[in-house]
């Protein structure tokens, strides 16, 4: 029953049909939203309501749904019943009229996924405040913002466009209405209330506005902003060297990065004109450090705005095809996602390097993280990054104690994976194309019209084989099958050989190894993961077990354990005394020599970004 807006007429009645949401947000100290959701043409047996069960970029069942604490409905003759009739749905009774719903969302989930509110801010994403209609889902939408009594001094922070023609339209960073065409669009514009530190410059003529929110004294927004005004240009570049357009959608003319920043935090979440951020204070630079180096925070900082940038490209337009459109009350299972994340994960590093924000030896330091991230879990040997992909929803995001021997990351290994094929395809053509010429064949293929064409054209789960030989004219169906759907090592000393890099590995420490993951917590050292087949594993240790004492010492901390080590060497047996659980147990283990695990790659001859 979908409706649409007779765009022909001006003011009021060029919304007719429109769903209208209106927000209001009188109890920011209970962290609650109040949301109204009007619906002119109800389904007339009765409208079934939704909720997201999942928000794309974060493929886990997140149940929004069990924030909504009260709903209720009500037509022009009084009150009509609604009752849940899943997780994630809702069903009216018939209504006279325009069916009104009435709701409260919880909102204190300080995370780039949910919603958050309080008396310093109010951010939150569609997905868990907009609740969805059958039949209404290519209706264009309303969202009116009202602003909270106590903070006139409050202002809105969103890439959806204003309802320019709308009675109560918002202003630039004002309350009032906004509009999306249709509901993925409206869920796909997250929204930052408040009063943060901004910036803003253009980028090939589009505003880009960068909006931080937190306690963060003497922040230095010009050099952040200068660092990602080239982290943009250079992504512009790759997809579309002849045009250089930017590509917001939905009518927005801006694209809007959202930095939530706490003390210790990390995470980014993708959108098609915007993206959601956490980062650690520590991470972003102060003025007082203006002509310092970077540090290695601010380096994983750019990494992540370079990350969630070139999604605007890769996931937002160009996608798998199960994901267009998003079926949002179940998982959407690909075995892409080695494409969608791992080669993001490879170019984002990548674009600080080329865009000149970092040198080279910066660069390899970033490539050498990676690097050692995948070698040190033996799951790579168990799960090829398909499956990893395919299992996204119910292991990779679901980790335990045992992931590092079972599991392998379609982000890191996803990378490298893109970094062997960007070499192979440059050799296989004598130089003539790159993994470039892949992306901007893609963007060809699916970006640049996803929208216009209805969001139904995606990337089939069997064809990357044949886009990339399109685009480069090499038969990369062998590499794939042993890298992609196999778990067979990667040749990284040959891949950088290629790249002009010589890739050596030297010992993660000088002690003697357990062969164990440690983490410190309350209770003193506890074993994280036992490394399959390692020592700890063939002496009976398990995850979880907490150190008493290693031959007679105590041992309750890693400098404690290290001095312990220290007096030994590989293949001398030591005793060790952990709880596990309530109870005292007693191991004789033989120590490993420690691992090999940690790549350094030096500069044989300079190269190409």
């Amino acid at each position: 029953m979908s409706t649409s807006v007779a765009s022909s007429e001006s003011g009021a009645s060029s919304f007719v049909g429109a769903l209208h949401y209106t927000l209001r947000f009188p109890d920011v100290a209970g962290h609650r939203i109040h949301v109204r959701l009007e619906l002119p043409v109800p389904d007339p047996a009765g409208q079934r309501l939704f909720l997201p069960a999942w928000i794309p970029g974060s493929y886990l069942i997140r149940d929004f749904a069990r924030q909504i604490e009260q709903i209720h409905a009500f037509d022009e003759n009084g009150p009509v019943d609604v009752r849940k009739t899943s997780d994630h749905t809702w069903r009216c009774a018939p209504a006279v009229g325009t069916l009104h719903i009435e709701y409260v969302v919880y909102a204190w989930d300080l995370s780039v996924r949910s919603a958050h509110v309080d008396d310093s801010h109010a951010f939150f994403n569609g997905t868990s405040v907009f609740l969805g209609a059958d039949g209404y889902e290519q209706t264009p939408c309303l969202v009116t913002l009202h602003q909270p009594e106590a903070h006139p001094d409050w202002q809105v922070y969103t890439s959806l466009p204003e309802a320019s023609r709308h009675p109560t339209a918002a202003q630039r960073y004002g309350f009032g209405t906004y509009v999306a065409p249709n509901y993925d669009a409206l869920i796909d514009h997250p929204f930052e209330l408040g009063t943060p530190q901004t910036i803003a410059f253009d980028v090939f003529g589009v505003p880009h506005e960068m909006v931080f929110t937190g306690v963060i004294p003497n922040l230095d927004l010009e050099r952040i902003a200068a660092d990602t005004q080239r982290i943009c240009e250079a992504q512009i570049r790759l997809f579309d060297p002849e045009h250089q357009r930017v590509p917001v959608l939905d009518s927005s003319d801006r694209y809007v990065f959202m930095t939530m920043v706490t003390g210790n935090d990390y995470g980014g979440l993708e959108h098609r004109s915007s993206t959601a951020l956490m980062a650690s204070r520590s991470d972003l630079p102060t003025l007082n450090q203006r002509d310092q180096p970077k540090t290695d925070g601010y380096l994983t900082f750019l990494g992540l705005v370079s990350h969630e940038y070139f999604h605007t490209w890769h996931v937002k337009r160009i996608k798998p095809a199960v994901f267009a459109p998003y079926r949002y009350l179940e998982p959407n299972h690909t075995e892409l996602l080695w494409v969608f994340e791992g080669f993001t994960s490879y170019y984002d590093d990548r674009m600080l390097w080329r865009s000149g924000v970092i040198s080279q030896a910066e660069y390899l330091k970033l490539l050498q993280r990676n690097i050692d991230a995948v070698y040190r879990a033996p799951g790579r040997h168990k799960q090829s990054v398909a499956q990893s992909s395919f299992d996204a929803w119910t292991r990779f995001y679901k980790q335990d104690e045992n992931s590092p021997n079972a599991l392998v990351s379609y982000y890191s290994k996803g990378a490298l994976i893109a970094w062997a094929l960007d070499v192979h395809l440059q050799q296989q053509s004598e130089g003539r194309a790159s993994l470039d010429a892949v992306m901007q064949h893609l963007w060809q293929e699916f970006g640049q019209g996803f929208f216009a064409e209805g969001g139904q054209h995606g990337v089939g789960e069997n064809a990357m084989p044949a886009l990339i030989h399109a685009a480069t004219a090499v038969d990369c169906a062998d590499f794939l099958q042993r890298y992609v759907q196999g778990c067979e090592e990667l040749p990284l000393e040959a891949i950088a050989a290629h790249d002009g890099l010589c890739l050596t590995w030297e010992a993660t420490s000088d002690l003697p190894s357990l062969d164990v993951r440690l983490h410190s917590d309350h209770q003193g050292l506890r074993i994280a993961t036992v490394y399959e087949h390692g020592a700890a594993h063939q002496a009976g240790l398990s995850a979880h077990d907490v150190f008493v004492a290693v031959e007679g010492l105590r041992t309750q901390s890693q400098s404690e354990l290290d001095r312990v080590l220290s007096a030994y060497a590989p293949g001398d047996t030591v005793t060790i005394h952990v709880f596990r659980r309530d109870e005292l147990r007693c191991y004789t283990l033989t120590l490993s020599a420690p691992p090999a695990q940690r790549s350094r790659l030096t500069i044989q001859t300079n190269t190409v970004p």
